[in-house]
């Protein structure tokens, strides 16, 4: 059967399960143990919609300070078709304004055109009334959403640093050497089981089949060479 690309996951991680995808990608709180390597942009999302529809702002914190330290090594590319199909407008402001918040990096220019305006409060009717007392988070300032300063903590401790995180998880490791691409992603799953078959390399990474098919093909000519040398 010829593979059909998602771009998405079948659900979006919640309790739990979600809480130990965000350890896996360099949270620190008490938690369950870490899930072993979980895929990116899923889980960012994830906290994204936790964050944001059930009013969950200690992990809304947490996302926020771990894009402000890894933005670099997120994949733009496949981040913004995930949020262009979300239906909550409240979650596409809040991706479009941490887009803004990193202008600097051309690649979020698209990302900041998945919600232009008008700018939407992040605790809806109760906005207005704490930005009055504590005026407004200076990362949200001129984005599209309204968010009170003191509401989302900022603490890096809580966040691996990217060489941290590195040694934990294989991809973001690969995303660090070659780009934050779906290749990266590719050669990170093929290091864990070279047995994969380029059809289920795509499926599990959500690329392209050509890009799986090239990935195998390089992988197992390098780990050629690699046992010749070492039979040598």
């Amino acid at each position: 059967m010829a593979h059909k690309r998602v771009l998405i996951p079948s659900q979006y991680a919640t309790g739990e399960k979600l809480t130990s995808d965000l350890l896996g990608i360099g949270m620190r709180f008490a938690a369950n143990p870490p899930t072993k390597e979980p895929n990116i942009e899923d889980t960012i999302v994830a906290a994204s919609l936790e964050g944001i529809e059930n009013e969950d702002f200690r992990v809304l914190s947490l996302l926020l300070d771990w894009f402000g330290v890894h933005f670099e090594r997120v994949n733009v590319d496949r981040l913004v078709k995930m949020v262009r199909l979300l239906e909550d407008k409240r979650v596409k402001a809040f991706w479009a304004a941490l887009a803004q918040w990193q202008g600097q990096d051309w690649r979020f220019k698209k990302l900041q055109k998945v919600y232009t305006r008008p700018r939407l409060d992040l605790m809806g009717e109760r906005t207005s009334f704490q930005i009055e007392r504590h005026g407004e988070d200076d990362r949200f300032t001129k984005t599209t959403m309204r968010v009170p300063n003191k509401l989302l903590r900022h603490r890096l401790v809580d966040i691996l640093t990217p060489h941290e995180l590195a040694k934990k998880h294989r991809a973001y490791s690969y995303r660090i050497m070659i780009g934050p691409s779906y290749r990266a992603d590719m050669w990170a799953l093929m290091d864990q089981n070279s047995d994969l078959t380029p059809t289920e390399i795509a499926r599990q990474t959500y690329g392209s089949f050509p890009t799986a098919w090239e990935v195998k093909r390089d992988w197992l000519l390098l780990n050629q060479e690699r046992s010749l040398a070492t039979a040598s």
